[in-house]
């Protein structure tokens, strides 16, 4: 029997190392994860699909994994959506994905992993989100995947896709933590029978190298409830996604963090701490979307309007 729904755990793979991903998925996947979260702009799939196979044929059962994956800014057009999807099926050692997701409401032009110029985007009015979406209903149909969704929606763009697709979305993948709990998002969410993945749901590391950034996994807050607890900071900001009735999909390439994490899943937080951590919410965006709107016809209005 197939997972027929998104399980609220799962490893995320972005900005997973080479030589390291492939460890850390069959490490995630020996101790008791059930969901993979994989995009072919992640560059790591081919790896991952190398832990797959060595995976399942120690005795892991495919239809027990989620396996997540991705359609890249590039392929849009109705015509690239399907090989794109094949494509991401050959790297992975699959012969379906479990849930499909547009990676952003952005077209670039086919072939163009990330643009240097105005000239390599396409404009969204010349290819439609409707169309891109069409063209994913019938991988549904063909059983390339099993569900779809979409990833960095605002209630905005889900809008008409829920009110006009054949096949609904059923999950948003966006930002999520107690800095940017996007709470109009998650109750439109909740009402339409969207699940919210919450990627970054520990902060972005990699940006906070900057002094000014400010880092969630040391606010006051977390770190108290964290000593209360006897918990890492990580395992409160896991513990609220969860809570919350989130998806939430941590990093890690540690095998005692993947198991830390994977404790965190199973921890109930009390009324008050939720409350206590509801309260930081600053609506700070660390993946804020710049990176496509400079040299850009696209805008950050656009982007979160």
């Amino acid at each position: 029997m197939s997972i027929e729904t998104i399980p609220l755990f799962g490893l995320g793979t972005w900005r997973s190392e080479p030589n390291e991903v492939g460890n850390a998925v069959k490490e995630a996947l020996k101790i008791g994860y059930n969901h993979i979260d994989c995009a072919h702009i992640y560059q790591n799939e081919s790896e991952i699909g190398e832990a797959f196979k060595s995976s399942f044929n120690s005795g892991i059962n495919r239809n027990d994994i989620w396996v997540t994956s991705k359609l890249w800014n590039d392929s849009h057009r109705p015509e690239h959506v399907k090989s794109a999807l094949k494509h991401t099926l050959s790297n992975l050692k699959l012969d379906h994905l479990d849930l499909y997701l547009i990676h952003w409401p952005i077209a670039f032009k086919h072939g163009i992993t990330f643009p240097s110029i105005k000239d390599e985007y396409e404009l969204i009015e010349n290819i439609p989100i409707s169309e891109t979406w069409q063209a994913l209903e019938e991988c549904v149909k063909e059983g390339l995947t099993r569900q779809l969704g979409v990833a960095n929606f605002t209630i905005n763009k889900l809008k008409p896709l829920i009110k006009n697709s054949e096949i609904k979305p059923t999950v948003n993948q966006v930002e999520l933590h107690p800095y940017l709990a996007q709470n109009d998002l998650k109750d439109f969410a909740d009402e339409n029978g969207v699940i919210l993945t919450a990627y970054s749901p520990l902060g972005a590391p990699h940006l906070e190298r900057n002094v000014d950034m400010i880092k969630i996994m040391e606010d006051d807050i977390v770190v108290s409830i964290a000593k209360e607890k006897d918990l890492s900071p990580a395992q409160v900001l896991i513990a609220w996604a969860i809570n919350r009735g989130t998806s939430v999909i941590p990093k890690s390439s540690n095998p005692g963090r993947l198991k830390q994490n994977l404790e965190a899943s199973y921890i109930e937080l009390s009324k008050t701490e939720m409350e206590q951590l509801n309260s930081l919410d600053k609506g700070l965006r660390y993946i804020d979307g710049t990176f496509f709107t400079t040299k850009s016809p696209y805008t950050t209005e656009y982007l979160w309007g």
